[in-house]
């Protein structure tokens, strides 16, 4: 119920003795969570400008914006430490700027970048984004794959000793112009060709900065070292290069690993006790996201250049040995019917890899090879065990991600799907927990000021959800339909989503990293 005292909006009649808070919005009646693993309080939040000037019980309170978040949950807008929204929010169109499939799942800021893909070149990046507007904040890592392309091309070998000296000078430009760390990619081309010491040497550069090194693991199955030893690997960069390490969409993919998260977490919490700083992100999702290419064919034939590539998958001479591991990458994915189709030729699109190859009378593989022969194709891979993803979900190590790519209901869903089927059907944490491993959580492991929690002097990145309607609407079949239950989203103290509608403002910021750097 909301008073009047002397003309001013406020909550309570005692607050007529109280100063008067001067503010653009003022949210009440709402279920406010600080973003720090703690239960819900009946308090009010007050905007001014981009920022929150008042978290607590209710005050005298001047505003000419008032919501009523009666019944709903209040809370720091989630950061999604992984992305793939770059294309969007630096597109031409004004509308993929909004970044709206992350507005609707309540997301504020998505880091970019990930996966060793960053362009090590954030201040282009920043500007291109800020020139045009965006409607979430964004950060960026600087990726290894893109500063090998950068500096060797796709060649598959060790850098010289100049091409290593190069690739450490853009490191270091990119973590001066506040970037949040290396991240790598070491299970794909080019940065797959990298061993372990030339990481070491780069990661020692972003440790130098107060940067993360965050990586997809080299390999999350048994395509060439093994899950369990890739773990080992990611662990002894941070060692040796004395930097937090997190590891990207934590998963064991495919039929030869599952259940190997119980050993994962042994030696995760090994290493916390030896006081290496190790975590971990997730999106709750059986299926992950990737390209035929990179699932299926062997990672040898995609050294060089595009052309080398194809020449190699028409070469009779080499096409036995590339079927020979074509066939038994298909087997660690579950099989033809575990792969599907979610972006490509519209022959191809939604169907099995499996059907597909029953409508073209051919046996998968050569299928597969067809597709990696003309133009590609996204997949869906449902290649992950329920048990897996529940023990590291209930880890308090992991974060929430979403890992976000086109064709993949992740992208617009992950952050209700997470909700509504782990923390509300399956009770796997409490919703404050939840909050908190998507935003405070995120905060604090990469080093961002002034974001993540709900507290005066914070940025005003703020998501008010009902907490009955929040859920996902996208699924494989449908892979791009907005999520619902966001009723009203703030980034930098500007409404973009109100009454669950969307608006076509821009406010969003480039985010850089601000803890952790030398002389800090």
């Amino acid at each position: 119920m909301k008073f009047l005292c002397g003309g001013l909006v406020f909550t309570a009649l005692a607050a007529c003795q109280a100063p008067v808070i001067q503010a653009d919005y003022l949210i009440e009646n709402g279920q406010v969570f600080a973003g720090d693993n703690t239960p819900a309080e009946a308090f009010i939040v007050a905007i001014k400008d981009d920022k929150i000037i008042y978290v607590g019980a209710p005050r005298k309170v001047e505003t000419a914006a008032v919501i009523d978040a009666q019944g709903h949950y209040v809370l720091p807008g989630f950061i999604d430490p992984h992305t793939h929204s770059i294309a969007d929010l630096l597109s031409a169109d004004s509308t993929r700027r909004q970044n709206q499939n992350y507005q609707f799942q309540g997301v504020t800021t998505v880091f970019n970048g990930n996966d060793g893909f960053g362009d090590p070149d954030i201040e282009a990046q920043a500007a291109a984004a800020l020139d045009g507007g965006i409607g979430t904040n964004t950060a960026f890592f600087v990726g290894h794959g893109a500063l090998r392309k950068s500096v060797m091309g796709g060649d598959g070998r060790a850098p010289t000793d100049a091409e290593l000296t190069e690739m450490q000078s853009r490191v270091a430009q990119g973590m001066t112009d506040g970037a949040l760390g290396l991240s790598s990619g070491l299970f794909y081309a080019p940065g797959s060709f990298s061993d372990t010491e030339e990481v070491i040497e780069l990661a020692k550069v972003a440790a130098a900065f107060g940067g993360v090194y965050d990586s997809h693991i080299r390999d999350e199955s048994t395509y060439n070292v093994g899950l369990l030893a890739s773990i080992d690997e990611v662990i002894e960069i941070g060692t040796k290069a004395n930097i937090p390490v997190n590891i990207a969409h934590i998963k064991a993919l495919g039929v030869d690993v599952w259940g190997e998260s119980a050993a994962i977490i042994q030696k995760v919490e090994a290493a916390q006790q030896e006081g290496i700083n190790v975590t971990a992100d997730q999106y709750p999702w059986r299926a992950s996201g990737t390209r035929i290419s990179n699932a299926l064919i062997p990672r040898w034939v995609k050294a060089g250049t595009v052309e080398d590539y194809l020449a190699r998958l028409s070469d009779p001479e080499q096409i036995d040995v590339i079927r020979a591991e074509t066939a038994e990458n298909l087997r660690k994915r579950g099989g033809a019917e575990a792969v599907l189709v979610t972006r490509g030729k519209p022959e191809w699109q939604n169907k099995t890899l499996g059907a597909i190859a029953s409508e073209r009378g051919e046996n998968p593989v050569e299928t597969a090879l067809y597709i990696a022969r003309n133009g590609d194709a996204s997949i869906a891979s449902f290649n992950m065990d329920a048990g897996d993803i529940l023990n590291f979900m209930s880890q308090d190590w992991v974060m929430t991600s979403s890992d976000g790519s086109t064709g993949h209901p992740r992208k617009y869903a992950s952050y209700p799907k997470k909700y509504r089927d782990y923390v509300i059907a399956q009770n796997v944490m409490p919703v404050e927990t939840f909050f908190y491993r998507s935003s405070g959580m995120v905060a604090d492991t990469f080093g961002l000021c002034e974001r993540g929690y709900l507290k005066p002097g914070y940025k005003a990145d703020i998501a008010i959800i009902s907490p009955d309607d929040f859920a996902p609407a996208a699924d494989f079949q449908n892979p791009a339909l907005l999520s619902k239950g966001v009723t009203h989203l703030f980034v930098n103290g500007k409404p973009v989503i109100e009454n669950s509608k969307a608006n076509a403002d821009l406010p969003g910021d480039v985010v850089r990293r601000c803890r952790g750097a030398v002389g800090e």
